[in-house]
């Protein structure tokens, strides 16, 4: 089977300049790709095609487009995408723009954009300045020191060679890194381009990349195995996405031009009522000059099916057909499948009255042709309509409207799912701001940073931390982590957390403290054992699986006293958890506690406290286990002293240096993402 063809989204930003032209929009083409591994080699196919494109349009910048230009811009682009695929992982955005710049010697050039969704970022010093001009990239040139290939791979070495410039531009959860190519021996022309440079700019495309043929469709295959490897290849594809919009454009990009010419997404508001209006989610179109157009026609009004259709097809008229209006959302259908018709804008009916005639939309594509229309379903709920067609035939064949309506099935699966990790994952950050404070307390002379990065967005975690005053010019800290994750260890953190809080402003010592939350715990597993006794008595005897356990608690605490002199005392006691380590500015590095028992396990336990001064320049480094357990096959992070070694190169760092170097040597340590919160505390004396 062919591989999947890529579509392009090809736009043009108002307000700004094409290449080759004093006025006019810039030219831009751009795409998003799943984060699979097929996603390089369709960067790379994505490009080729653009620059093809552009030159075959007769772009006076597409003159200067070189071997060596296209190469290099394919090279820069599989570099900048394979390691979005392989460092985040989440779905990768690819913009390609061609950009003029004037002045006395006028130039041009291409540039790569490579936006990923992962939220991690590295430490400030090492990534350009980000600017307030263009929000997709920072205009600065490439940093003096190349980034160190261990965090991100020797890629980056290779763009920056080829590059004139690159950089990395971080927004609210996601991650650009750019690059700009200036293309060879151009200067910008007064006017359009003549004959003459347009002929020399297609016999460029056809050096550079031919364009791409249409494909052969062969209807015959769907009754064969076809069929089979086709829907196998789209429930690969859908699966495991987790996000409604890239569900839509992965379905748009498996069904044209395998089964269709054209087709259109509408996805249904969650809960928004039967008033609520369908959005155009996705608009594919075989030939990318009928991208717009059939967008605009399909705008002017949503297609609603009546509430009595099923999940077959039914036969639709196209939207830019001069004989027929507009969609209405009340219009009568025939009956469903593949050879029923539809009166849906006929004469007379309701929607061939309503709007400005479809006359005046404009002709996407070269023919008229036949379209079916889909309701897209799960769990009995209505979840949007897939509208297909085929340009210049009457009827689509009865193999492919059937293989379309198992196609639509699986679509409405993956829509499904994606809406539910959506809620879920919602539910989630509702939660853990609830649960985790909105503002740490600020400690004199001390200064604090903070890394907490949860395993799984959709997951509460089970790490939590909290920085607070309390009576007697005193500031309590505490890093702990709750056995497993999810609502359990949302209840323990939501116990926990305003407990530590009362007894410490209570004024009990550390120690005590430790001793009572511990008690409060048990309590609290003994109330939940004789909750499970109840409910075996109600079920006659029988033993009730409910997935009651105990409630482990692993925590740092420490309360913190500033010092007439300067620094601060500290106190702290270690539950169960990673032990605290102390920083000295000569590099020399010490535990900072002792080690006892999990809270929540014994009730006769008498937690102890350890009491040091944290001197100017000192600092005291306090992590979860997702840190000090972090794996690489059967080596942990901490095996060795690991976190002590890296701590020590931290001497002389301020707190959010040291924090944010801790972080990437984490994430570094193994090429998957960590598998567990990673949670860290960094205080550091003035």
């Amino acid at each position: 089977m062919a591989p999947i063809p890529l579509q392009r989204d090809t736009v043009q930003r108002p307000g700004t300049i094409r290449a080759g032209y004093a006025h006019g929009p810039r030219l831009a083409s751009r795409t998003s790709l799943p984060g699979i591994p097929l996603a390089p080699s369709a960067a790379r196919r994505f490009v080729r095609a653009a620059l093809a494109e552009w030159t075959g349009l007769g772009v006076p910048a597409a003159v200067g487009f070189s071997d060596r230009l296209a190469d290099d811009a394919v090279t820069v682009t599989n570099e900048l995408v394979t390691n979005a695929v392989v460092h985040a992982g989440t779905t990768v955005d690819l913009v390609l723009r061609l950009e003029e710049e004037g002045g006395e010697e006028p130039s041009a050039a291409l540039v790569l954009e490579v936006t990923d969704h992962h939220p991690a970022r590295p430490v400030s010093g090492d990534e350009p300045e980000a600017a307030a001009g263009d929000p997709a990239r920072t205009e600065t040139e490439a940093p003096t020191e190349l980034p160190d290939p261990a965090e991100y791979g020797r890629g980056l070495q290779l763009v920056a060679t080829l590059a004139e410039s690159w950089g990395i531009t971080y927004r609210t959860g996601l991650k650009t890194v750019w690059a700009r190519l200036p293309v060879d021996d151009w200067s910008g022309p007064p006017a359009p381009p003549d004959r003459d440079s347009l002929r020399r700019g297609l016999r460029a495309a056809e050096i550079l990349a031919p364009a791409a043929r249409r494909t052969e469709r062969d209807d015959a295959v769907w009754d064969s195995r076809g069929a089979p490897a086709f829907l196998a290849e789209a429930s690969d594809l859908l699966a495991g996405q987790l996000d409604e919009d890239l569900v839509a454009a992965i379905a748009g990009q498996l069904l044209v031009p395998r089964l269709a010419d054209w087709c259109a997404i509408w996805l249904e508001a969650e809960g928004g009522g039967p008033g609520a209006e369908p959005r155009l989610a996705r608009v594919w179109h075989s030939d990318e000059t009928g991208m717009e157009p059939l967008r605009t026609a399909l705008e002017r009004e949503p297609l609603r099916l009546p509430a009595d259709v099923g999940s077959g097809p039914v036969h639709v008229p196209v939207p830019w057909s001069a004989q027929h209006g507009p969609y209405a959302g009340d219009g009568p259908y025939a009956e469903s499948g593949p050879g029923a018709g539809s009166s849906l804008g006929a004469e007379g009916g309701p929607g061939a009255q309503d709007g400005p005639h479809a006359g005046d939309v404009p002709h996407p594509g070269s023919r008229d042709g036949a379209a079916l229309a889909f309701r897209i379903t799960a769990g009995g709920r209505a979840l949007g309509t897939v509208l297909v067609g085929r340009e210049g035939v009457a009827r689509m064949p009865e193999a492919v409207a059937s293989l379309i309506e198992d196609f639509v099935r699986r679509l409405g699966l993956a829509v499904g799912a994606a809406r539910a990790y959506t809620r879920q994952a919602t539910i989630s950050r509702i939660l853990q701001r609830g649960l985790l404070p909105s503002k740490v307390a600020e400690i004199p002379g001390v200064t604090s940073a903070l890394v907490y990065e949860p395993s799984d967005d959709g997951v509460v975690g089970g790490d939590f931390y909290d920085i607070f005053p309390c009576p007697g010019d005193r500031w309590c800290f505490v890093l702990g982590d709750v056995q497993g994750s999810g609502p359990e260890a949302a209840v323990v953190t939501g116990l926990a957390r305003p407990w530590l809080r009362l007894l410490s402003r209570e004024g009990f010592g550390v120690g005590e403290v430790l001793d009572r939350l511990n008690r409060l715990l048990l309590d609290d597993a003994m109330e939940a054992a004789e909750a499970a006794a109840l409910m075996v008595a109600a079920a006659g005897g029988q033993q009730l699986h409910d997935g009651s356990q105990s409630r482990f608690l692993s925590l740092l605490y420490g309360e913190v006293v500033p010092l007439p002199g300067g620094g601060v005392r500290c106190t702290v006691a270690s539950a169960g958890h990673p032990l605290p380590l102390l920083l000295r500015p000569d590099g020399s590095v010490r535990p900072a506690a002792e080690p006892q028992v999990l809270l929540g396990v014994v009730e006769d336990v008498a937690y102890e406290s350890q009491v040091f001064d944290l001197a100017p320049g000192d600092t005291l480094l306090c992590v979860t286990d997702g840190v000090t357990e972090r794996r690489s096959g059967p080596l942990m992070f901490d095996d060795g002293d690991g976190l002590a070694r890296v701590l020590a190169g931290c001497a002389g760092l301020p707190a959010e240096a040291t924090a944010e170097r801790i972080r990437r040597a984490v994430h570094e340590f193994a090429e998957q993402p960590p598998d567990d919160d990673v949670a860290l505390l960094v205080l550091h004396a003035d």
